[in-house]
């Protein structure tokens, strides 16, 4: 598995976790044009609303002494399954095993159980990662938009 280590963000990251993340997402956005929900078209202030909430944690992704993306986790510690949500990794650094890697830093960190994300069904390299990573599709499936469904994961 390729090497990373997970670096929390501060208040003064969030500008460039913002900006990260609206580059990250902005290709599946101009595919599916799913406006409402993409994290390519959230506002600075949505993001940074997340990042004060108690229970969100974000992080840097760091690789290859660069930030090749970012993840957001969410763990209330009360016993409801923690969240990734959203993960990217920038274009230029994907397919080098760095999502992975940080799913289970991440996992490391807050605990490898009871964990609940969301993605497009399809995005076949999304689902791919997570079924390799032990999660299962919980049978949950949401229409977006024509071209768009989203998918939730599960860990035990």
């Amino acid at each position: 598995m390729a090497e990373v280590s997970l670096i929390k963000a501060t208040k003064s990251d969030m500008q460039t976790i913002w900006q990260m993340q609206v580059e990250g997402f902005s290709e599946l956005l101009e595919k599916y044009r799913d406006y409402d929900t993409s994290p390519a078209s959230e506002s600075f202030e949505k993001v940074m609303a997340r990042f004060e909430q108690p229970w969100t944690t974000y992080y840097f992704i760091s690789a290859e002494d660069e930030n090749v993306g970012a993840i957001r986790i969410v763990d209330k510690k009360d016993g409801s399954p923690k969240k990734i949500s959203p993960i990217w990794i920038m274009s230029e650094y994907r397919n080098k095993g760095y999502a992975s890697a940080a799913i289970k830093a991440a996992e490391d960190i807050h605990g490898a159980n009871n964990w609940s994300l969301e993605t497009i069904l399809q995005e076949p390299g999304n689902l791919h990662l997570y079924e390799k990573m032990g999660y299962h599709q919980n049978g949950v499936i949401v229409n977006i938009n024509d071209k768009m469904d989203i998918v939730i994961y599960e860990k035990e």
